[in-house]
């Protein structure tokens, strides 16, 4: 696997990836709640934050990670390659670039919960409702680098 800056001609194969990987992870999420985000990764999401592809050995993109500073605001990886070391590789690089990193996990996703302290974040604080103010709980992650 390989990371790459992404660019725009990878905005449709991240969106896929990211419905595809949401539908796989977000169990909480009704499909009408994923439709709302959709253009919000689209036209926001997929425009401005820092985005980098993870690839597979024909330089396919199987996963993305999004910064906002040291700020972790998305990582996706393709359902066919979970468990596959994609999404360490994408923590590790940012940490590489950024230092000590910060992500929201949402509290109803408790298998990214054990992802993210397996990869050594910890929870240090919570909000009732996601940053739109829907009721999705976020758990605040940050680690510390030694």
């Amino acid at each position: 696997m390989k990371i790459r800056p992404a660019n725009s001609a990878d905005h449709p194969a991240l969106l896929d990836i990211w419905l595809r990987s949401v539908r796989a992870t977000h169990l909480f999420l009704a499909e009408s709640d994923i439709q709302s985000l959709l253009p919000i990764v689209r036209d926001v999401a997929l425009k401005h934050l820092e985005l980098w592809v993870v690839c597979d050995s024909q330089m396919r993109p199987i996963g993305f990670s999004g910064l906002d500073g040291a700020k972790l605001e998305a990582l996706f990886i393709d359902p066919d390659y979970f468990r596959r070391g994609a999404g360490r590789l994408l923590i590790e690089h940012a940490r590489q670039r950024k230092g000590a990193l910060t992500i929201d996990v949402n509290e109803q996703n408790p298998d990214a919960l054990r992802f993210y302290e397996s990869c050594g974040f910890r929870v240090v604080g919570r909000s009732p409702t996601d940053s739109d103010g829907r009721p999705f709980p976020l758990l605040h992650l940050s680690e510390s680098v030694t």
